[in-house]
């Protein structure tokens, strides 16, 4: 099994983006953004925030919510995470997955010795890199392709054998 669409079973919250501040007067807020697609949802934080509007802004994207109706509102909620259920993202295609679905993964070789865990994934241009922790805290890192990790699901991943440090 390569990959398995929708990995996790878990509903737990996951945060789409983060409100950093006021914009204008009028209760809007500023967004620093962690998803493509902002707009298909319309309740966040188990429904304490409803969206109205969204639009691209300097840095991040403006936004308007019912429950917010003025500058004081915005400001008071700077530093809020906006959260929706897993279920609600949109359903994976084959080895496509979320990053709050490998974070946490145990790591293990082809041969199915314990290597860690995945405790981050960065993106510097070229695709995901995954970052593993040893038990000892040593970490490694590997790329999220086909050659590196040939299979994952959500009880592990494997790391293939050239790709791991020592």
């Amino acid at each position: 099994m390569r990959g398995a669409s929708g990995v996790s079973g878990s509903d737990k919250p996951i945060t789409l983006a983060a409100i950093i501040g006021a914009h204008g007067i009028a209760g809007e807020v500023r967004l620093k953004v962690f998803a493509e697609d902002l707009a298909s949802h319309k309740s966040f934080n188990g429904g304490a925030l409803t969206l109205k509007s969204v639009r691209p802004g300097s840095n991040g994207a403006i936004a308007r919510f019912a429950e917010i109706a003025d500058r004081s509102a915005a400001e008071a909620l700077r530093g809020t995470a906006l959260a929706v259920p897993r279920s609600a993202l949109p359903p994976l295609g084959e080895g496509e997955y979320y990053h709050v679905d490998l974070l946490g993964l145990p790591a293990v070789s082809e041969s199915g010795e314990p290597l860690g865990a995945v405790i981050a994934i960065d993106n510097y241009g070229a695709g995901d890199v995954l970052e593993i922790e040893r038990p000892d805290g040593k970490r490694f890192m590997v790329p999220m392709n086909p050659e590196a990790v040939p299979e994952w699901d959500d009880a592990r991943l494997v790391v293939a054998n050239a790709f791991i440090e020592l």
